[in-house]
This record gives structure tokens, sequence and C-alpha cells, in this order.
């Protein structure tokens, strides 16, 4: 295998968002056992010739772990090679010595978990930091020698307005971060959110509202020296996300942790997503992972899928371009140098345009 990266998911929480539905816990007591099993898996799949470029330490909140536990598996990995390496973080989490610590041990990006800096917002969402803590957890990482770090917003929440979403906007340009990832608030069905909408208790975002938000983001960090590379991500210059660029470009991964997938340009594969059934299979050295091989169908619809949400888009097919018309001809899809990639037009309905492409 050649160049890959390596994802670790790290479960645990000290309590759960109210939109989330990743596998979490907040089992914190588990987190010495639950290093030890990474570190087996670790040494268990990577090999000392693979040749890794990105580490990515993903969550759940990954800065619940101390400086030693977060080495510990860089030391299992051994990413001698590695370019990024990056460390999810709630903001409460930091402090200027943990920040320099995780320096000094390798840690060269940091993405921190804002989403707002509105403190009403912040509450809605059962965020546990406030919004100056936000911001001091970003100066702080400056302070510590960061000269890589993407903090993260949602927007479209019940009740927010344009002003408001205005104002989330203007807060993270004044941190002059390298890279700022923007989610819309999506009512996943295993979420608590999702439950309180359906009793009728929140009002989801009207879809207008949410599109001219989204709009709004794009047209203001762009003007403001940031490149709009994905759907959902904006970078300063030669700052790109490169461990989840690895995601939209076929790069090969692999996944540690529970939970975790990883991809090999054949097949997928993905760890059982259960805390204590993964600790005791790993350990026990039993199987803790199912996977499946890819058919050149599946390949396609990824390659369209993942190649779309990029401002490169994808290369063009016959095939394909015979697909595509109607959706150039309305000015959703364009065509430069030969690829075909979303307008910001297309990019409100790039789901539909990907399930009439595939």
């Amino acid at each position: 295998m050649g160049k890959l990266g390596v994802y670790i998911h790290v479960p645990f929480c000290k309590s759960r968002c109210i939109y989330c539905d990743f596998f979490s816990t907040t089992q914190l007591e588990k987190r010495e056992e639950y290093v030890q099993a990474v570190v087996a898996e670790a040494q268990q799949r990577i090999t000392q010739s693979a040749d890794i470029q990105t580490v990515y330490f993903g969550g759940g909140t990954p800065s619940l772990l101390s400086v030693e536990q977060i080495e510990r598996i860089l030391t299992a990995i051994n990413p001698v090679n590695a370019v990024e390496i990056t460390l999810e973080a709630n903001p409460g989490d930091l402090n200027l010595d943990k920040l320099r610590a995780l320096r000094n041990i390798g840690i060269n990006r940091m993405s921190i978990g804002i989403q707002s800096f509105r403190d009403e917002e912040l509450r809605f969402l059962e965020r546990r930091h406030t919004a100056q803590e936000a911001r001091d957890a970003v100066l702080k990482a400056q302070k510590a020698g960061f000269d890589n770090i993407s903090i993260d917003l949602i927007y479209a929440l019940p009740g927010q307005t344009m002003e408001t979403w205005q104002y989330n906007i203007a807060e993270a340009l004044k941190l002059n971060v390298q890279h700022i990832s923007c989610y819309c608030l999506t009512f996943e069905t295993q979420s608590r959110l999702y439950r309180l909408a359906s009793e009728g208790k929140i009002t989801p975002a009207d879809e207008e509202l949410e599109n001219a938000m989204y709009d709004e983001l794009c047209k203001t960090l762009t003007a403001n020296g940031y490149t709009h590379y994905e759907v959902s991500n904006f970078s300063k210059p030669n700052c790109r996300s490169q461990h989840n660029s690895s995601y939209w470009n076929n790069t090969p991964y692999i996944g540690l942790g529970a939970g975790a997938h990883s991809y090999d340009e054949q097949k997928r594969r993905w760890n059982i997503a259960d805390l204590s059934a993964y600790v005791k299979h790993l350990l026990s050295m039993s199987k803790y992972w199912e996977e499946e091989l890819l058919t050149p169908e599946q390949k396609e619809m990824e390659h369209i899928m993942l190649g779309l949400r990029t401002c490169e888009g994808i290369s063009i097919t016959n095939d394909l371009l015979a697909k595509a018309q109607p959706f150039l001809h309305s000015g959703q899809l364009a065509i430069t140098d030969n690829r075909l990639h979303a307008t910001q037009q297309g990019l409100h309905i790039l789901n539909r345009i990907i399930e009439a492409l595939v």
C-alpha cells in the first residue's frame, strides 16, 4: 500500500450534544483500557513500511484523553512521514500547558469544535463551553504555536436569524484561523434533536433561510481570503485539511478504534461500534470488524458522490455528460477544464444531483 491516512476514533464525551448520532459514550472511566486496545490494533494493522501522510484523532472528544495517552497511540502508529496530525478538541478541555504539550508530541493541527459564538445557541446545542471559552481556546492554541487551526460552526438552528448567523461568521473571521468547517444542523434520526422535532417541540429552520445562510457564508468567507474547496469546508491558501481530502480523492486510510472505518481502494472495513465489545475482541485477538468488497458500480458511485463535493469536481465521461445535461442547462452544474462541478446554485441540491448521476 502506498500513501495513506490514519483515523483514530475517540468515542468519549462528558455529555452528548442534542444533535449527535455518532458512536460515543460518557463512560470516561474506560479511557485507559480503550487506549490500550487502540494501541494493540495499531500494532496489528500498521506495518513499518506504511507511508502514513496524515493522522486524525476524531470523536467523540479526543481532547478528553491525556497527552500521554495520545502520545502512546502516536508511538504505535509511528507516523514519521506525516505532514498533518490533527486533534479534534472541545474548547473547555484546552489550556496553554496542554496545548504546548500536544505540540511537543507532534500534533500540528487543531480542530476546535466551537459551533457558535452565541451562548444561547450553545446552550440549545447542549455544548459544554461558552462563547468566550471558544475564543480563548483559539487564542491559546495560537499562543502555543499552532499555525494550522480549524474551527467548526453550525447554522440553520431553530430560531436563528440571518443577523445572528452573520455575527457568528464575523466572530470567526476575527480569529484569523486557517480553516473553517460549517455544517447545516441536521436532524439525525437517532438524535434527541430529531425526537424533539418529531414531538413538535422544535421547529427546523425554513429551507429558504437555510439556503440563504449558506450563500451568505460562502460569499463572506471567499471575500475574506478563504477558498471554498469542499461543500462544507473553507481554507486559507495551502491550508486544506489534507486528511479529510483523502476521503474525497480516493486515498486509502486505516481507521482505528470502535466504530472506525477503513478503505484500501478495493474494500471497506468497519470496526464494531461497541466500546466493551471492541476492547474485549481486540485484546483476545478475536474478530472485531466487518468488511465488504466494493463492486465497480459502487466505486463509480463513490467517485461521483465524493468528487462532486469538491471544487475540482470530477472528470467527464460520455455517460455522465448525458445524465448531467438537465443540470447543465439549469446552471446547477458547470464544466471547467473538462471537469464537471456544482455551481453555487447546484450546491443547494447536491444530493439530488448525485442521485440523478449515479
